[in-house]
């Protein structure tokens, strides 16, 4: 039996200059800075400039990641993008970020699962590295999600921002209990209905905008996540005394407490990102953690506990030892 572990190592993240407040939302949204905190803890978001795509975001989030590891594009076996806002209906972005990042020998393919695509993304590049297509892989989550409001709809366009984040995983002897732990990945389409983009190539060759459900999807939220953070910790043997610090998907701030007193963590334990970021979707997760490792909060040997869900529904949640053991 292999002895083999993934481990994740270096991190890095990437925001559009360009910062739109609740009170700039005000004067063209029925809204207002008061309505938005409330309701969702979101203060501000971060918007693409002009010409400014997705695979530009994620390209500054993967030199980043790559710079924190010491690494180049030369080093990287598998690329992944998690996207649900793709610069093009084909070739992929990751495609693209391959060519941008010199990545010549690398795998390169998009992942998506909307809000959820950083897990799905992650637990696809694990299961390829411990299959051996590779010795390092390069996750991305990264969207342009602006593209898809609208916005004169209050009920969508508050809730989400553009951005990107990069993880770097790599392949380990005698690492035991280091890495990802577990991660767990659900679906069901019956609820496609409560969240989707009414748009599609095949469907009437527009982009579409995001239509929710908003107290529909929120049931469903607390409800799953809960389930599928259970499911990690057993197939990592776990239990929540074990976590150092939950990052979750940065939907809503209500959302988030709700999944903190369900898992009994303290406050100071919980990463939230949502006030400056907004929804970033597939860039969530990995946002959040970066800021986290960043600022110090995070440290190398600290157990991670991830959870998100988007439309579809697709949900997921992964456990992760950060970083490396040290040399000895």
């Amino acid at each position: 039996m292999s002895n083999q572990q993934v481990l994740m190592t270096a991190v890095g993240s990437y925001l559009p200059a360009k910062v739109v407040s609740n009170d700039d939302l005000s004067t063209f949204v029925d809204t207002d800075d008061t309505w938005i905190r409330r309701r969702t803890g979101i203060s501000q978001r971060h918007i693409v400039a002009e010409g400014e795509t997705t695979a530009d975001l994620a390209k500054h989030a993967a030199l980043e990641a790559l710079a924190n590891a010491k690494l180049t594009g030369d080093d990287i076996d598998i690329i992944i993008v998690a996207t649900t806002t793709p610069d093009n209906t084909f070739p992929s972005t990751a495609s693209k970020l391959q060519h941008q990042l010199g990545a010549k020998t690398a795998i390169a393919f998009d992942v998506q699962a909307v809000c959820a695509g950083f897990i799905y993304a992650l637990d696809i590049a694990d299961a390829m590295l411990q299959s051996g297509r590779g010795c390092r892989a390069l996750v991305v989550g990264a969207e342009s999600f602006s593209k898809l409001l609208d916005w004169k709809d209050r009920s969508t366009c508050v809730l989400f921002g553009d951005g990107a984040g990069a993880v770097i995983l790599e392949t380990s002897q005698d690492s035991a209990d280091w890495g990802i732990r577990s991660s767990v990945l659900h679906s069901d389409g019956a609820y496609r209905d409560i969240l989707y983009v009414d748009g599609g190539p095949s469907i009437n060759g527009k982009v579409g905008h995001v239509r929710m459900e908003g107290k529909e999807v929120f049931r469903h939220a607390v409800e799953k996540l809960a389930e599928v953070m259970d499911e990690a910790l057993v197939a990592a043997k776990m239990s929540f005394e074990d976590i150092d610090w939950f990052v979750p998907h940065q939907a809503n701030i209500r959302i988030i407490d709700a999944m903190q007193k369900k898992m009994g963590l303290a406050s100071d334990r919980v990463v939230r990102t949502v006030d400056k970021h907004a929804n970033t979707s597939a860039a969530s997760i990995p946002l959040a953690l970066a800021t986290a490792i960043n600022d110090g909060r995070i440290q190398n040997g600290n157990v991670v506990a991830m959870e998100a869900i988007g439309g579809g529904l697709v949900w997921g949640a992964a456990l992760v030892k950060f970083g490396r053991p040290a040399l000895t």
